[in-house]
């Protein structure tokens, strides 16, 4: 069966994951981590991408990013894919392949799944069970948005500003957020659509961004044909 084409839209946020292959390590040192995320920073403004929210794992990261021109996207992670491979190859005296395959991303209702989005983000390191707390991994934005660093590239969206109306308030009341966790039923709504690849959100929000999109942006019923003059 032939994959769906991506779905990218610009001005909306997206949940971005990239695996190692096979699940392997790729990140042998913090030098990598570091090399990374300045590719990913340059990236980022090369193509005109806010990038919101990430954290490095150890076989795979997570990235909430809001392009702001149609294939920004794309083309800033295709870079981030192959300068890191030649990278890490060289680096670390090794061939072939790192990346399980392309990217997997998911575009999200932004009052609806934004904020769960970076707590579910802050949290992969605790679910993961490398940390007890999320401040205790500091290879994530998580440090940024409670206070305890700067991180002067990351672009903090307006619902986070709408938290407080000073940066203590804000960090504050995110930290709490990170706190309380996130609910099962979210949890698996944000794993199942970037794994998918489908558009994450209420009805209402995906019949509205169908008519922008070339291809099926929800997961329809199993064995449906998918037809368009249903969208109309």
């Amino acid at each position: 069966m032939a994959r769906l084409p991506r779905l990218t839209l610009p001005g909306y946020p997206h949940h971005v994951i990239l695996r190692g292959n096979n699940r392997q390590l790729i990140f042998k040192d913090n030098s990598d981590r570091e090399t990374l995320l300045r590719l990913l920073v340059g990236g980022c403004q090369k193509h005109g991408v806010d990038l919101h929210a990430f954290v490095l794992m150890d076989n795979h990261f997570h990235l909430l990013l809001t392009p702001q021109a149609d294939k920004a996207l794309s083309k800033m992670m295709q870079d981030l894919g192959r300068d890191y491979v030649r990278y890490f190859n060289k680096k670390h005296t090794r061939t072939g392949t790192l990346w399980e395959g392309r990217f997997r991303s998911a575009l999200i209702q932004t009052d609806r799944y934004f904020l769960a989005c970076m707590v579910y983000i802050d949290l992969n390191p605790v679910r993961a069970g490398m940390v007890s707390q999320a401040l205790d991994h500091p290879w994530s934005s998580h440090a940024h948005y409670v206070g305890a660093r700067q991180d002067s590239w990351l672009v903090p969206h307006p619902l986070y500003w709408a938290l407080g109306n000073t940066p203590f308030a804000r960090e504050k009341a995110y930290a709490e957020l990170v706190l309380s966790g996130i609910e099962e039923k979210k949890k698996h709504a944000l794993t199942s659509a970037v794994l998918g690849g489908w558009a994450l959100g209420e009805d209402t929000f995906t019949q509205n961004l169908q008519p922008m999109s070339k291809r099926r942006v929800s997961k329809g019923k199993a064995g449906r044909p998918f037809n368009r003059s249903e969208e109309s």
